[in-house]
């Protein structure tokens, strides 16, 4: 064997070309990823009992009991009847507002949106503090 002469090797199937596949494909999910919005950490319910709490006079208010008021105006705790109360005050029925306390039952809360959308409201929104 010469010293000038490079050694046989086999040629094999070359790597190069998955590993530039996958190397592209990282990239592209790190960039969607930072660009996608973030969801955000939820919503952070008020505690209605505070003296500093004011309720917005065009949502529906979910008291900790299970109660509902509207502008101060008790509403009963069946979820149709006050869905239906609260419906027939909106002059535009496209967005219901829902001021749940933070202990209200998080069943009530479901029934009540169910019952708003039921209702004839496109969208049942969710009210929290900053």
């Amino acid at each position: 064997m010469s010293l000038l002469t490079p050694p046989n090797r086999t040629r094999g199937d070359s790597t190069i070309g998955l590993i530039n596949i996958v190397f592209l494909m990282l990239i592209f999910f790190l960039i969607a990823g930072t660009i996608a919005p973030s969801l955000g950490g939820g919503i952070a319910l008020m505690r209605l009992s505070d003296p500093q709490t004011q309720t917005p006079p065009d949502a529906l208010v979910l008291r900790a009991d299970g109660q509902m008021e509207l502008d101060g105006m008790a509403l009963g705790d069946d979820a149709n009847t006050g869905a239906e109360a609260y419906l027939a005050s909106l002059t535009d029925r496209s967005v219901a507002r829902l001021l749940p306390d933070r202990d209200a039952p998080a069943a009530v809360m479901v029934q009540v949106a169910n019952a708003l959308r039921q209702g004839g409201a496109e969208r049942v929104v969710v009210l929290g503090e900053k």
